[in-house]
């Protein structure tokens, strides 16, 4: 079959997925992890010819990372199917009711979006999540994984896609998109596809977007800052700045540059040289920096670099003012921090910073739909426009309008005869009585 078949029968899908019951979505998911369990040997094994095609091909190391799929992947991905199994339905959720006139009343309900498109990266561990979030949310959903995970994407979308429908989900809901020029064959299909979520670097989902009339949810690079302050604790700012670049480099939420205040320079830059150095971490510095630890000097490049290696730059800055303008400036609007004691220019800096995910006295590393309870993520959105940040369920979904009236007719309003009330009917459910 070709493409634009599959996206018509994912389309024909996604409406009967759309009113699946919680009961059979659960029920999927929970088959889907005892599925992927019981059939972990063959995953693994995939997994196995990916990573040694990649090795000679001379895949790069941080991809090659992504690109493990292991004992401890498995447990982390069947983690975040049972936190989805123990979320609420997402779906048919009342958003507002209003009472327009007497026996005429408004509801807002939350909805599927219908099909989505991903195009994602090496990690095989995203399909597991993306195909977990789009069952629970009533999508259906068209994948496009990198094609140096292409044994592992396929087993695995094997295994969730029977063990899916065995559970009662409609047929053709999951459709594996294989090659390259079915990207392009999908772009064109707004006539199937309702939204594409490209994962990758910023000029690819520039490409993505020159490319399709289909709504594009961007997650680009991750470009992420911390920022220790005049004010920080050299323990506390060291530690958060070392885990937010070392505990898993090879991700979007870790970060690439850390900016130190001038005032505490002396202090805090020989501890945080000496911790990045026993992680094995490159350093190129500012001119202001090697004033106080020699590291190998920064171009103007490396404030834009997205390393996802054991590589970071540092820059001294005067004021938070200098800091916050550096971020905006540099930054991709994913996730940046300041480590700080003092309340005002931690607001200073979480109010101006121009980021989806700002946080203050931790790591980076937190910036993940797992770790924020939402079961898991399609990705991280740095567009502002209908869900930014960890995209978990809420961000799969969109509502419509649904107006219950008596024989109600306009021309009565437009006449003056009746006259409209729109008063909230507070916690009032929308119900077909």
């Amino acid at each position: 079959m070709t493409t634009e078949t599959y996206a018509k029968y994912a389309k024909t899908a996604s409406i009967m997925t759309a009113s699946a019951s919680e009961e059979i979505k659960n029920r999927a998911l929970k088959n889907i992890a005892a599925a992927l369990l019981e059939n972990k040997e063959k995953i693994f094994h995939a997994n196995k010819i990916d990573i040694e095609r990649s090795e000679k091909e001379n895949l790069a190391l941080p991809l090659l990372k992504r690109l493990k799929f292991d004992e401890l992947k498995l447990k982390e991905v069947i983690s975040g199917i049972e936190s989805l199994i123990k979320l609420d339905d997402p779906v048919g959720k009342t958003l507002l009711s209003t009472e327009l006139d007497k026996g005429l009343e408004l509801y807002k309900i939350s909805c599927p979006i219908g099909v989505i498109g991903i195009i994602f990266e090496s990690r095989p561990d995203a399909l597991v999540q993306i195909s977990a979030l789009c069952l629970k949310s009533g999508n259906a959903v068209m994948l496009k994984g990198g094609s140096e995970a292409f044994e592992t994407n396929h087993v695995l979308a094997e295994i969730i896609y029977n063990a899916s429908v065995n559970s009662g989900i409609p047929e053709n809901w999951l459709y594996l998109v294989e090659s390259r020029s079915q990207v392009s064959e999908m772009l064109k299909y707004d006539k199937y596809i309702d939204l594409i979520i490209p994962r990758g670097s910023n000029e690819f989902v520039k490409y993505i977007m020159d490319n399709s009339n289909i709504p594009v949810l961007g997650h680009a690079d991750g470009i992420c800052h911390c920022f220790i302050d005049e004010y920080a604790e050299t323990d506390k700012a060291v530690s958060i700045a070392v885990d937010s670049k070392t505990q898993y480099v090879a991700v979007c939420n870790a970060v690439e540059t850390i900016l130190v205040h001038e005032k505490c320079a002396a202090r805090i830059l020989p501890a945080l040289k000496q911790k990045l150095e026993e992680k094995n971490v490159r350093i190129f510095s500012c001119e202001k920096t090697l004033k106080f630890i020699n590291t190998e000097k920064a171009s103007e490049k490396d404030w834009g670099m997205e390393y996802l290696d054991y590589i970071v730059s540092i820059k001294t800055v005067s004021t938070v003012r200098e800091a916050i303008d550096h971020i905006n400036k540099y930054g991709s609007g994913h996730t940046d921090v300041i480590v700080t004691e003092n309340t005002d220019n931690a607001d200073l800096f979480m109010n101006l910073v121009d980021s989806g995910n700002v946080f203050w006295n931790c790591s980076s590393r937190f910036s993940d739909g797992f770790k924020y309870g939402f079961g898991a993520e399609v990705g991280i959105s740095t567009n502002k426009i209908h869900a930014r940040g960890p995209v978990g369920l809420d961000g799969l979904l969109i509502y419509k309008y649904k107006l219950i009236g008596k024989g109600q007719t306009v021309e009565d309003y437009a006449a003056g005869i009746k006259k409209f009330k729109h008063k909230p009917l507070k916690n009032k459910k929308f119900k077909i009585n």
